[in-house]
């Protein structure tokens, strides 16, 4: 098991990365918080497969507990299960000196870390990813949120886990649709800052959840978020330069979810990725060439790389109403060559340019 240490204003912690070390977890817990009790908040796809396991663990060791347990998806991040799960909290009598822990993918754990960060003014809580995307991104940071019908992410706050515990066990139950969501995200960090991890990624065959590389690329993932978010725990520079490719990308989820047409946020991504990164070369802001080696690593792991068949004008509404971009002027995030990217302002009357 490796560890890594993430040192914020707000408070240090552990990223532990390893296989085949869930079941002592609740161990190491107890040895943080002896006598605390612990929410534990999941999916129903995430308890079917594991919360029996986790839970013998917590038993076998007399830990109190009590399982919470959400419909899967983005629905989930809504005020009105925010605002049931404090009450549960307050009915069970949790004090701060207990602990929230997220066992799931990246809705679990922004809504989770949401409802630690407000519940008393703040109690202790715990990541447990079990998702790619979640294991190298979203459980890293402190970005919490829910979503309210204006839109995705509006209401939440920054506020650091006590401990991230990354299985890799984890990701051998995930679908193959969903592993290539986070490997999406993963060829997103190679590109905007590890020249060499983007090479590996050219060399290698696909990657799935078994590939003896995997682990080796997790950790790149997560010293360079780590990095990110000591410069930048607010979000107000180079943690913006996480963004690459999410401009288009939060577009495209946000006019597919209002037209009924399900795209998932790595496939956003990946096509976000591709689509900027073309616009951006053709206008001779990025080296010749980055296009196609992105769309060709992209496409080993079956991501889709173009927005033929979207409505550009839908794209463009769904990129301006994001909470990013409600300013006339707006920051795009543009790559010069593979490992290096910049923010590029931009007037918002110019994002149809990237679009082309």
């Amino acid at each position: 098991m490796k560890s890594i240490t993430v040192k914020t204003a707000q408070n240090e912690y552990i990223l532990s990365v390893g296989r085949g070390f869930k079941h002592k977890i609740a161990g190491l817990l107890k040895e943080t918080y002896p006598k605390s009790k612990f929410a534990i908040i999941t999916d129903d796809n995430v308890s079917a497969l594991y919360e029996k396991e986790i839970a013998k663990t917590f038993d076998e060791l007399d830990l109190r507990y009590d399982v919470i347990t959400i419909k899967p998806g983005e629905k989930s991040k809504s005020m009105s299960v925010f605002s049931d799960i404090n009450s549960f909290l307050a009915q069970k009598n949790y004090n701060r000196a207990d602990v929230i822990v997220a066992l799931g993918g990246g809705v679990v754990g922004d809504l989770a870390g949401f409802v630690a960060s407000a519940y008393l003014r703040g109690i202790s809580f715990v990541q447990i990813p079990t998702t790619l995307l979640a294991q190298i991104d979203s459980s890293v940071g402190g970005k919490t949120a829910i979503n309210i019908p204006e839109g995705k992410n509006l209401v939440g706050a920054f506020y650091q886990p006590s401990a991230v515990y990354i299985d890799m066990d984890f990701l051998t139950t995930l679908k193959s649709v969903d592993f290539a969501d986070g490997m999406a995200e993963l060829i997103k960090y190679a590109a905007i800052k590890d020249a060499q991890m983007f090479e590996t990624l050219e060399e290698s065959d696909k990657i799935d959840a078994n590939s003896e590389i995997l682990e080796e690329l997790i950790v790149r993932c997560l010293q360079i978020k780590r990095d990110v978010v000591i410069e930048d725990e607010l979000d107000r520079g180079e943690r913006m330069k996480l963004n690459y490719g999410h401009t288009i990308g939060h577009g495209l989820e946000r006019m597919c979810a209002k037209s009924g047409r399900h795209i998932t946020h790595g496939q956003g991504v990946a096509r976000g990725m591709a689509a900027i990164t073309a616009a951006s070369e053709a206008l001779g802001q990025t080296l010749p060439g980055t296009t196609e080696r992105i769309i060709a690593v992209l496409k080993k792991q079956e991501l889709p790389t173009d927005i033929d068949g979207f409505d550009k004008d839908e794209i463009l509404q769904g990129i301006l109403v994001d909470k990013k971009n409600m300013a006339e002027m707006l920051n795009i995030i543009l790559i010069d060559e593979i490992g290096k990217v910049y923010i590029h302002e931009i007037n918002s009357g110019e994002v149809e340019r990237y679009l082309k």
